[in-house]
């Protein structure tokens, strides 16, 4: 794309590429000398020799032109006045919610937050991890149930999820899913397309009658979506005696006022937590929750934050059990989930923080109250209620007039709920007011007077049912009774960011997960009432802007890729996943040829690919790669040969996860496409391909993409995330979609909202536009440009793993990630890559990949956002590491005795009177004299995770229990 001379007026008044520049680290001089180290005459020769010319783009991608911030930002402003904001009393699992201020700006919009990476590197994570174990307590308290897992994608995927650990750990051998037809439609129908290739077959009914058939597990609504408030405790004593489990989809709200289901005998809750201080935002992003009994911690899916010990015996949280995730168990994993929900969750978590057990009781008895006084001038204007009891919704008998009504509220501003003919369902929530009541009476009252509200409010009877209100307490751990003036709250949430390393602070090198920018100009537009304020299931003319930028980011992201069709739906790159294989199966059924079956896997793929294939019901194949990290072509051909009559598709990613550019593609495409097969390119590492190569055009037929990595939404400690699927022409018709927003062929609905995470869909649309088609296209070559200058200034201290044999360069050549080894080191002092990874944290740096995709490696991602001086403080670091265990190996400093094996160092440490160590107090806290200017001090020292694991503390518990 030819640009103005930097010299001419039109260059002054339309000025290209200025976002690009802020965005991307390296200047022109910055890149001519990293080139220069590598040994290459310039970035157009590099990515000759590193990207297969038979794989690069014949055309640039066709975008508008690079926009600046303010013109993004005016332009995207348009577009959100096209969605109507209308008060809405829609309910089905989405309400107006109230964010306290505090949180709202410390947290959602506090890039100590939003900027920081999933907690697997414990010590550098502790504040983050204490919000979570405040949710995971928030949960089980609100519930009643033992434990509690740290968020889900939405309450229908956790619903989902659900089903398949009820099925796991329950003993019936029935393969029938009993589910309440008072249950969320959205969640029914994730459930259904969740059931359907494990060969579950999902039965509907009245709640009541859930223990008259044998079924593995029923899911309960409480309250049911039209407002209905019933005791559990018969429906899962019949349920049991035919030997199912119980699961319960809760309002935690209503849980303040009502007995929870883990006294009412559920085995399972879930639900979602978005009334906890989220905004609806058309859909998404919220937490949603998932808890159990004690006995199946070790079946939970999802994340699971615990307390363990330090290595000088203080308590420290981590990650639990992480023997049960994806990336570990691959096809024999208990989920495909990778992405959770964090950033929502500790949003929720603080919301409970800031309210505590009497503020949850007091919004709740608010709503509860406004109910009632609804219900009552509705009765006095001689209006029927479907139902005598109630929590926050009322469903009124409407006939004829109910489709006139609903019209005459959206005239007035609001928007009801059409729950079934005849009738219509009103939701009400923390925002609502007496006014809105007015306005709601006005609504139905026709010719009649408006009721008394006074009068309504003095003599309304009580909905919620007196057997079960609830008598059990919650939330009397004080972290949930001491910080409710603003003071106290603001400093609880200062002090938890201050524990954690994000890119706020410094570079994340985390290969695989491209740890990149995320713009404050992009972020702006997510709290914009237009995005933030809209419900998912509102009429279709209110939600015209989001319709306008799903078309756009599509087609936008349609040219990154080469691909016909995307849906935005799947609210993670693990659903991305899940939806492009089952379209796949879908597409061979419709085909007739459901036989197939099988899926080839290699070796270098990424961790989620076996665990997404089994839950479509594939077989997993694995497929050998050779010493350079390609795929075996020998053995993918015999693999293809004898499974001509059964393959159903490959899985690959590209780049490999071992950061390599295989040659041989297209011809992989090609082989496996001979033998009946589709082939799924998996987008992690799209970074490396943006504007220089598209999976669409060298043989991909599906792939997902993650926003969350190349398109700059953060990873918010762990989500959110969106991750788009993508499919050529024949497979458009099967791509996800929820009943009547999609093709009558499409696969169903892999999570509960048209959009999925919507509100956060501007990010990669203000990314993208501010960009350019030149801009991405020179952010990829810049991340590949430094990650091969980290490579060569690596190269003569650590072996740089499957570096290309083409690439005459220094550090061999890699993608856009590079894999140092140190298993040699291992064997030579002793010092393995985890303790490099701890090391780091004393050089102010998380870790990159520990372990991934290759054991005893550290998998490094530098991004194009990083500046070569950020990239220099990492290589010195590096290097002033190995140089420490150049001092093991000669024998200066004891094997067991290093400040590698001893790392993080802690100041309270350091400050110690006695030091027994065999190397000096500096030698531990200032390697490098940079870091006497600035210095990042670890909360606690090395996590013990053998200890958490045998001693799993997964609440919130007095610090007492770690005293002597």
């Amino acid at each position: 794309m030819s640009q103005p001379s930097p010299l001419s007026p039109l260059a002054a008044l339309e000025p290209a590429g200025e976002f690009a520049a802020r965005h991307i680290g390296p200047d022109a001089a910055d890149e001519r000398h990293m080139l220069s180290v590598i040994g290459v005459a310039s970035r157009a020769a590099l990515i000759d020799a590193l990207v297969p010319r038979n794989i690069r783009r014949a055309a640039a991608m066709s975008l508008p032109p690079a926009a600046s911030e303010a013109q993004a930002l005016a332009e995207l402003k348009r577009i959100a006045g096209n969605n109507r904001v209308l008060k809405s009393f829609i309910g089905q699992g989405y309400h107006g919610t109230l964010t306290p201020g505090v949180i709202l700006r410390n947290v959602l919009e506090n890039p100590a937050w939003y900027t920081a990476y999933t907690p697997y590197q414990a010590e550098i994570s502790q504040g983050r991890m204490e919000a979570l174990v405040n949710f995971q307590t928030m949960v089980t308290d609100l519930t009643g149930m033992a434990i509690a897992n740290a968020s889900m994608l939405d309450e229908a995927t956790a619903a989902a999820e659900a089903m398949t650990l009820a099925q796991r750990v329950g003993k019936s051998k029935s393969d029938v899913f009993y589910v309440a037809d008072d249950v969320l439609p959205q969640t029914l129908d994730v459930v259904r397309t969740r059931a359907k290739p494990l060969g579950i077959t999902v039965q509907v009914g009245p709640a009541a009658q859930a223990g008259a058939t044998p079924c593995f597990a029923a899911l309960l609504q409480y309250p049911g979506v039209n407002g209905h408030v019933q005791a559990l405790q018969p429906i899962s004593d019949a349920v049991h005696a035919q030997g199912g489990l119980v699961i319960v989809a809760a309002d935690l709200l209503a849980l303040a006022l009502l007995t929870p289901p883990g006294e009412q005998g559920a085995d399972i809750a879930c639900g979602t937590t978005q009334r906890f201080g989220m905004p609806m935002g058309a859909g998404g992003p919220h937490a949603a929750y998932l808890a159990t009994r004690d006995e199946f911690k070790r079946s939970l899916p999802g994340r699971l934050v615990g307390v363990s010990v330090d290595a000088h015996g203080a308590p420290a949280y981590r990650l639990a059990l992480q023997t049960r995730e994806q990336h570990i168990r691959r096809e024999k994993a208990t989920s495909n989930i990778c992405t959770a929900q964090v950033l929502p969750a500790v949003v929720a978590s603080m919301y409970a923080v800031y309210h505590g057990p009497e503020g949850l009781k007091r919004i709740a008895k608010r709503v509860a109250a406004y109910t009632a006084v609804l219900a009552a001038g509705l009765a006095e204007l001689g209006h029927a209620l479907a139902h005598e009891t109630a929590f926050d919704t009322l469903v009124v008998r409407c006939g004829e007039r109910a489709e006139p009504l609903v019209a005459a509220a959206e005239s007035l501003g609001m928007n009801l709920r059409r729950a079934k003919p005849g009738l219509v369902g009103i939701t009400l929530d923390e925002t609502t007011t007496r006014a809105d009541i007015e306005a709601l009476w006005q609504v139905f009252a026709g010719d009649r007077a408006l009721p008394s509200f006074e009068r309504c409010a003095a003599h309304a009877a009580p909905l919620l049912p007196t057997a079960l209100q609830r008598g059990s307490a919650f939330l009397t751990h004080p972290v949930f009774n001491a910080h409710h003036s603003e003071t106290e709250m603001l400093r609880y949430i200062r002090s938890l960011s201050d524990k954690d390393l994000a890119l706020d602070r410094s570079m994340i090198p985390l290969g695989s997960c491209t740890m990149k920018l995320n713009a404050t100009s992009e972020m702006i537009p997510i709290t914009w009432p237009e995005f933030a304020q809209v419900h998912p299931y509102a009429p279709a003319a209110q939600l015209a802007g989001y319709a306008e930028l799903n078309a756009q980011l599509c087609a936008w992201l349609a040219e990154a890729t080469g691909y016909a069709g995307i849906s935005l739906q799947p609210n993670a790159g693990s659903q991305g996943e899940y939806a492009g294989l089952l379209a796949i199966r879908a597409w061979h059924a419709s085909r007739g040829e459901t036989r197939r079956d099988v899926c080839l896997i290699p070796e270098s793929a990424h961790g989620t690919n076996p665990a997404s294939a089994q839950m479509v019901g594939l077989k997993v194949v694995p497929v050998k790669c050779d010493a350079l990290g390609h795929v075996d072509m020998a053995d993918l051909e015999a693999k293809c040969r004898a499974h001509a009559d059964d393959l159903a598709a490959m899985m690959i990613t590209y780049p490999s996860t071992y950061g390599v550019f295989e040659t041989g593609v297209k011809d992989l495409c090609a082989l496996v496409h001979r033998h009946g097969g589709r082939v799924y390119v998996d987008g992690a590492n799209m970074n490396a391909l943006v504007g220089v190569a598209a999976p669409g055009q060298f043989g991909g037929d599906v792939s997902h993409l993650n926003l969350h990595k190349t398109f700059c939404i953060p990873h918010g400690g762990g989500g959110p995330g969106v991750g788009p699927v993508c499919v050529v022409d024949d497979l458009v018709p099967f791509l996800p979609a929820l009943p009547g927003h999609g093709s009558d062929a499409a696969v169903g609905a892999v999570s509960a909202a048209p959009l999925g995470n919507a509100a956060v869909l501007p990010i990669s649309w203000m990314y993208i536009r501010m960009m350019g088609a030149d801009g991405l296209q020179q952010a990829t070559e810049v991340a590949i440009l430094s990650a091969n200058y980290v490579a060569a200034r690596l190269a003569d201290h650590y072996d740089i793993h499957f570096s290309s044999e083409l690439a005459q360069m220094a550090g061999g050549g890699v993608a856009h990630e590079c894999i140092l080894d140190l298993r040699p080191l291992k064997d030579s002092s002793g010092i393995g890559a985890e303790d490099v990874a701890k090391r780091l944290i004393d050089y102010g740096f998380h870790a990159p990949t520990l372990s991934f995709p290759v054991a005893g490696t550290l998998m490094v991602e530098p991004t194009e956002s990083e500046p070569r001086i950020e990239l220099d403080r990492f290589c010195d670091a590096m290097i002033a590491i190995r140089e420490e265990i150049r001092r093991v190996e000669q024998g200066q400093w004891p094997k067991d005795d290093n400040p590698l094996r001893n790392a993080p160092h802690t100041a309270e440490a350091l400050l110690k009177a006695e030091w027994p160590h065999a190397y000096s107090r500096e030698d531990a806290a200032f390697p490098l004299p940079a870091l006497r200017r600035q210095k990042y001090w670890s909360p606690v020292g090395r996590v013990d995770n053998v200890y958490g694991d045998r001693n799993l503390f997964c609440s919130c518990v007095p610090m007492s229990a770690y005293e002597d």
